[in-house]
């Protein structure tokens, strides 16, 4: 590992779907180690293996407690039932939620699970374990996008994120970069809607597409 690396701050990733594998894939591109983990055990094992060196297999609770950052890309209740499982291990860690609290419909679409005005990131918000603190992020791209327009130049892709604790805007702009995209700051949590499926921040709501940096800003 090189001394910029050890430098940085540990990242897990948990949950090795879609998204978990994109991001994973994306950072390990980016050169950044990432530990991954499941809850299949040999899951992680496979994709560690497809990644190459920077990328190390865990299970949940080991991958919590040796990771600064722990990107929960599992679904939303999934992440309420982590928080307070792993309240503890948690505590004084940077967690990143990339969920969207939607599920499929019954005309092949889905549909949000919460109320209307309600977002994860706020929800989650009041169930953070002691000290840990949140950002709402990577989960503003559909996975296609998220692995397609990683690394895109000359101009690269905008990835939104939302966080009360600006304390880690610097550590959650590093991770985007890694993960191949420019970080653009929406606000706090409380914005967490608009960069969720349907909002107006997100593909999959009146955006509609990647967006570069500059017409990123223009639409905050």
């Amino acid at each position: 590992m090189s001394q910029e690396n050890s430098n940085k701050p540990k990242v897990a990733v948990i949950g090795l779907g879609n998204i978990g594998r994109a991001v994973a894939a994306n950072l390990v591109k980016g050169n950044r180690p990432v530990i991954v983990a499941d809850r299949k055990t040999e899951k992680a094992k496979e994709l560690a293996e497809e990644l190459g060196g920077l990328a190390q297999p865990m299970d949940i609770p080991t991958a919590i407690k040796e990771a600064d950052m722990v990107v929960f890309a599992i679904w939303f209740d999934a992440i309420r039932e982590l928080l307070n499982k792993y309240a503890s291990e948690l505590r004084g860690k940077t967690i990143i939620d990339p969920s969207n609290p939607i599920s499929p419909d019954e005309e092949g679409g889905f549909r949000k699970i919460i109320g209307e005005k309600e977002s994860a990131g706020e929800i989650l918000s009041t169930l953070l374990p002691k000290d840990a603190k949140l950002a709402k992020a990577l989960g503003t791209l559909g996975v296609a996008s998220l692995a397609g327009a990683a690394f895109r130049k000359p101009a690269p892709a905008a990835l939104f994120y939302a966080t009360d604790d600006t304390g880690i805007n610097a550590q959650i702009e590093e991770l985007i970069r890694d993960n191949g995209f420019e970080p653009v700051r929406v606000g706090g949590i409380d914005q967490s809607i608009r960069i969720e499926v349907f909002g107006d921040l997100h593909e999959f709501g009146a955006l509609g597409r990647t967006v570069t940096v500059p017409e990123a800003k223009e639409r905050i």
